[in-house]
């Protein structure tokens, strides 16, 4: 626990301040009227509704008496008739006690009519009134105003009082503390630099840091190492020499911490010193940790002095003067690493190979080598993208893994590829409202939470338009209206567009597909684990991400868009084509015209948040990095929450918290989101046979499509075995399940709970083994003879 600076406790739970985490208890609002009214009555049921606690006092005498027994947060003055109390004097009595410094006080204000000026509120800023509030007994206005107060100066206060308790064990830490501008004035020394250092805080407070005498026992360009390092944003610490006012010089061990604040920019550097104090092999030690401390991170730091615990004769100085003892590969190997390590860049895979080559100098000759193998492999930009064996082993699943995770041959044609939108599908009467639905559609909608859900039947009854009906349904459900401030006409209207720019002809990739996976993201949102772990801006674009994912598909990859030199290609540079137009398609769509623009009422950063999560999610169905998209969120949500389920011995709520703190990091939400909307496109093997089956069927026709077209214009074929007259579909599907589904449903099951749909999968892919095991290269096995 901490004591602020009005002696009230506040524990380290919830509410963040910069680094810090701490909460306070109820806010407690002082009502400070002579007569009760329906103004103080409105105040009082507003503080009933916000949660928080309430006084009132009748007389001045009585507010601070009370107010200095309670510390009240929010003070409320009437101020509308001065014949019982004068508001500014009130005001000025509770200024004068020392708590008030953090508190808050509205002057409850007379209403003027219209023909008069507008009073000036200077009087009142003066007397020390924080806001003013014009007379209005609604309980709605008055709880709007305070809770208006709550979250603006009230927490800015609040904030306040947490840094004097910050300050107040800084001034008794035993470690010097210096913290200055991000101009490097210096703002801040503890009582502890004073002793260190032989200042006194008057003569440093206010001073550049390149206005302090400097040691001559640095190496001349560590000061320019440091300022790099730290103006970067990153954490430096080493050993410096440092000159106290006497003109000693001091040797320490310094961390400088930039702190970042509001808009992303470095505000402050945080500097924690301590005297360095040398043991054994006192020279020989410094020599390397000045170098250290200059040229190397902190973890290289600590490679090194590992390195010297295990071999006494190597130190840094050494590493430049190998190449001269023997003109070998491996010397010439430790040259470059000493020019890395002098390198500012601190990318986790660097850290890796840095720790990889310090491992290799004093290992063995056969480690030493299977190290090199493994440093060659963390080198490549592909390192989730599995190899596969020879092409002979399996084609089905080469020709998938090469269609769908490779952007093509690059080889240049002089066939150009442009698709064209499909735009005439039919035109259905859509509804005005969701309640004018036909009742038959209705009817079907009805089952829309349900994971069996036959989205084809609904495509069928609404004439191919199936997203708009299933969107306008699921959006209500939702909320998304009322979150976007937007009207169910215009909804209504963007539904529509969307849903013409998708492509009837496809056999896949039209909106059909699209409400499907809507559907799917739906359904997975409304999971427990899903839905604790995401807040309605995260819903919001997860359904829009799905809704407008595959817009304007040509109904073929982005291996044959790249091989066919198409414009869309060429625009998007061979990468991420298909997903990088359907992002952008979808905001271009959507902004061309108010009567369709969902966004057209939400606030810019807001709107900013959600265009970023929806085009990270769009992005994310490319399957170019299916296996990185994956693994992380293995390696980040999933092992990490295993883990305390398996090691906590603490009771089960905590349990939670711990698996809650994993899940609601924004990292991790991120993983989420990018896995939600990964599985829901990719969903088709764990709905049940009938619609697994007919969806299997339209990926095979596109394919088979794409093939025949690639064949005509003379184009590299990216997966030859979609050939429609020798293709065996059971295989294909084997080959999909066991590549690209099995792992990802499992991790993602493991997360959010689905055994319906494992079990569906499971099925079905004992359905597939069973035709291929037949020699059955169709959808379902021959009628019985």
């Amino acid at each position: 626990m901490l004591l602020d600076i009005n002696g009230k406790m506040v524990s380290a739970t919830e509410e963040c301040v910069g680094p810090m985490r701490l909460t306070q208890e109820p806010i407690q609002v002082l009502l400070v009227f002579a007569k009760e009214d329906s103004q103080s009555d409105a105040f009082w049921w507003a503080c009933d509704r916000a949660g928080f606690r309430c006084n009132i006092a009748r007389t001045p005498e009585s507010a601070v008496e009370c107010f200095l027994d309670k510390h009240h947060e929010i003070i409320v003055i009437d101020g509308r008739h001065s014949r019982y109390f004068e508001p500014e004097a009130v005001c000025r009595l509770l200024r004068a006690t020392k708590p008030s410094e953090n508190t808050v006080i509205l002057a409850v204000v007379p209403q003027k009519p219209a023909d008069q000026d507008e009073p000036s509120v200077l009087p009142l800023l003066c007397a020390g009134f924080s806001r003013r509030f014009v007379e209005n007994s609604s309980v709605s206005a008055c709880y709007n105003e305070l809770i208006q107060i709550e979250h603006g100066e009230v927490r800015c206060q609040f904030k306040l009082r947490a840094c004097n308790s910050v300050f107040t064990a800084l001034e008794h830490c035993q470690e010097a503390v210096e913290i200055t501008s991000e101009d490097h004035i210096i703002q801040y020394v503890n009582p502890a630099f004073e002793r260190m250092m032989g200042y006194h805080k008057g003569e440093l407070i206010g001073k550049e840091l390149t206005e302090l005498p400097k040691s001559d026992k640095n190496r001349a360009d560590l000061l320019d190492t440091i300022n790099t390092c730290i103006k970067k944003g990153k954490e430096w610490q080493g050993i410096y020499y440092a000159r106290k006012k006497s003109g000693d010089s001091i040797q320490q061990q310094v961390k400088i911490t930039p702190v970042i604040g509001q808009g992303g920019k470095i505000r402050h550097f945080v500097a924690i010193k301590r005297p360095h104090v040398d043991n054994n092999n006192q020279v020989h030690k410094f020599n390397k940790e000045e170098r250290c401390s200059g040229e190397h991170s902190q973890s290289e730091c600590h490679s090194l002095r590992h390195r010297d615990r295990r071999k006494d004769s190597i130190d840094a100085r050494s590493l430049s003067s190998r190449g001269s003892d023997a003109p070998s590969l491996q010397n010439r190997r430790y040259s470059s690493v000493a020019r890395i390590h002098s390198m500012t860049i601190e990318a986790p895979i660097t850290k890796v190979i840095n720790i990889i080559n310090a491992a290799q100098e004093s290992s063995p000759v056969t480690v030493a080598e299977a190290l090199d193998r493994v440093l060659e492999i963390l080198r490549t930009t592909e390192l989730y993208s599995p190899q596969l064996a020879s092409k002979e082993d399996d084609p089905h699943t080469n020709d998938l893994v090469g269609g769908l995770m490779s952007d093509g041959l690059r080889r240049l044609s002089g066939n150009e590829y442009v698709f064209c939108k499909n735009m005439s599908q039919s035109q259905l009467a859509i509804p005005v409202t969701l309640n004018d639905v036909p009742p038959s559609i209705a009817e079907m909608l009805n089952d829309e939470e349900c994971w069996e859900f036959n989205i084809l039947e609904l495509e069928a009854a609404t004439h191919k338009r199936p997203l708009t009906y299933l969107g306008l349904k699921i959006f209500t459900s939702f909320g998304v209206c009322e979150f976007l401030n937007c009207s169910e006409a215009t909804l209504r209207s963007w539904l529509q567009l969307i849903e013409a720019s998708y492509h009837a002809s496809n056999s896949y990739h039209n909106s059909t597909h699209a409400a499907d996976v809507l559907h799917a993201t739906a359904y997975f949102l409304r999971k427990e684990r899903v839905k604790s772990s995401l807040d309605q801006l995260d819903e919001v674009a997860a359904l829009i991400a799905a809704t407008v994912h595959d817009v304007d598909h040509p109904g073929r990859t982005n291996s044959f868009l790249c091989n066919a030199g198409s414009e869309l290609a060429i625009l998007y540079n061979d990468t991420a084509v298909l997903e990088s137009h359907h992002a952008a398609l979808a905001f271009q769509l959507t902004v061309r015209d108010s009567k369709s623009n969902i966004f057209k009422n939400t606030d810019r950063n807001q709107f900013r948040t959600l265009r970023q999560a929806i085009i990270d999610m769009v992005l994310a169905t490319e399957m170019t990095r299916h296996f990185e998209h994956v693994s992380k969120f293995v390696n980040s949500i999933n092992k990490p929450m295993a883990a305390i389920e398996e090691t906590s011995t603490s009771s089960v709520n905590s349990d939670c918290d711990g698996q809650a703190n994993i899940r609601n990091s924004p990292e991790n939400r991120l993983l989420i989101k990018r896995m939600l909307i990964k599985c829901a496109d990719v969903a088709n093997p764990c709905r049940p046979l009938e619609l697994c089956i007919e969806w299997a069927g339209r990926i095979s026709e596109e394919y088979f499509a794409q093939t025949d077209e690639e064949k005509r214009q003379g184009l590299p074929v990216v997966m030859p075995v979609f050939d429609r007259n020798t293709c065996s579909v059971p295989k294909s599907q084997i080959s999909f399940i066991d590549y690209f589904i099995t792992d990802m449903f499992d991790a993602w099951d493991a997360f959010a709970s689905l055994p319906g749909l494992m079990e569906h999968l499971s099925e079905n892919y004992k359905y597939w083994k069973g035709l291929d095991e037949m020699k059955c290269k169709s959808l379902r096995p021959p009628p019985p003879s």
